[in-house]
């Protein structure tokens, strides 16, 4: 097609130039590169730093890249820890428990979005009121309370006490709100249970939260010290891979045996990233429709 054949409203069209980035555009990009370089450095870093040599790890000033990366540090990681022990721990704590709150949070969330009952604004405020708690101050009355029931020392005490989130129930109670009263008062005058409507209409409706709820549990308490470290005591068959691999610190001497840590590290976070990977698409939806309801 030649330039005579064009129509004068498509030249236009096809002359106009091209939009270009006004200079606060450009600061903002800049500013999220930044950002996001800063973000990802000690992630890189202790990669980087866990193929090195023992001598690279302790050059002043330090090397940036290898010279011929190896993965020796991490062959030896599981002649220090049991690593498969300690991930099989892990993902019977995060798994577990990340299950149970999202049943426990749809089943809770639900019933303050959709159902009315005596106190029921005042219970939601105690609710939130937990989430202001540090979790230090419940750290002992929670130890006492696996103590009385036997769970102590063993993986069903390090579980039991999260098996339900004041986050989770809050975050379930203000997207199940936004599901229509119509299409679940038709799916209950086609005869279908509570439950049924619960987990076969609501939850489609609010798959997005769901993801990112799924997200927060499970690198919280994949990640989490503190609470298996009390409860366990001491039994270190049962400690999780972040509590293992604090043996490597030990056994760091030196710095000669930096490599060898930072291995460690990069298995151990390893599947909180790949999960983050997988849910990203739904964790941004759920950003999006949080932000469009606010």
């Amino acid at each position: 097609m030649t330039a005579t054949t064009v129509p004068a409203a498509d030249r236009r069209v096809l002359a106009r130039p091209r939009h270009r980035a006004t200079p606060v555009q450009a600061l903002l990009v800049l500013a999220i590169i930044a950002a996001a370089v800063i973000a990802a450095f000690p992630l890189a870093w202790m990669i980087l730093t866990s193929l090195k040599t023992p001598q690279e790890t302790m050059q002043v000033p330090p090397v940036w890249l290898p010279a011929s990366p190896n993965l020796d540090a991490y062959a030896q990681v599981s002649d220090v820890v049991s690593l498969g022990r300690s991930f099989w721990n892990s993902a019977i704590i995060a798994l577990t428990t990340t299950a149970a709150i999202i049943v426990t949070s749809l089943m809770a969330g639900y019933a303050f979005a959709k159902y009315e009952f005596r106190y029921k604004e005042a219970l939601f405020g105690l609710l939130i009121a937990t989430m202001f708690l540090p979790p230090i101050v419940t750290l002992i009355p929670l130890y006492r309370i696996t103590g009385y029931l036997g769970l102590n020392a063993s993986l069903a005490g390090v579980v039991v006490p999260n098996l339900a989130n004041a986050f989770g129930i809050f975050l379930m109670r203000q997207f199940i709100k936004g599901v229509p009263d119509e299409l679940i008062e038709a799916a209950r005058v086609d005869g279908a249970s509570e439950l049924r409507v619960l987990f076969q209409i609501v939850a489609p409706a609010v798959m997005p939260a769901i993801a990112a709820l799924v997200l927060f549990a499970f690198v919280y308490h994949w990640n989490s010290y503190l609470w298996p470290l009390t409860v366990l005591q001491g039994n270190a068959e049962q400690y999780p891979i972040v509590i293992s691999l604090s043996r490597l610190l030990s056994y760091n001497r030196g710095a000669m045996n930096t490599g060898l840590v930072m291995a460690g590290a990069t298995l151990a976070v390893l599947p909180p990233v790949l999960l983050f990977v997988i849910l990203q698409r739904f964790f941004v939806d759920s950003v999006v429709a949080s932000g469009v309801k606010g």
